[in-house]
């Protein structure tokens, strides 16, 4: 198997919300967009972010009205305090304050308008 690239998709009820979050607050750009989709990536990301809305006939009659719960979307960043101080600054909501774990682990966590978890994280404490 050769893998030429990634995404997660993430079935939302509003996917103009969450779109405009990611590309507003995180630099992403819309890649492809419909009704009821659409698709973000950046160039440095590694993998695309989908967003379907809940409901969509597309989907699997098992999947149509599951809402993206209990999944964190995490980003790896050079300067986690500086990003911190960025999204504080453009009014977002921080929903999980920067913690430290004992692996090493640095994060904080925000939401977009759907629930939907985003975490920034490091790892410059790890040994």
């Amino acid at each position: 198997m050769k893998i030429t690239s990634a995404a997660v998709a993430l079935t939302v009820d509003d996917v103009p919300a969450s779109s405009a979050f990611l590309i507003r607050h995180f630099g992403f750009r819309e890649e492809m967009a419909a009704d009821g989709f659409a698709s973000l990536t950046r160039d440095d990301a590694g993998m695309n972010v989908a967003y379907l809305r809940r409901g969509l006939p597309t989907l699997p009659v098992d999947q149509r009205d599951t809402h993206a719960a209990g999944v964190i979307v995490a980003f790896v960043v050079d300067d986690l305090e500086g990003e911190l101080a960025r999204l504080q600054a453009e009014g977002v909501a921080i929903t999980m304050p920067l913690t430290v774990e004992g692996w090493g682990e640095r994060s904080f966590q925000v939401q977009d308008p759907n629930g939907v978890i985003v975490q920034l994280v490091d790892w410059k404490g790890a040994s």
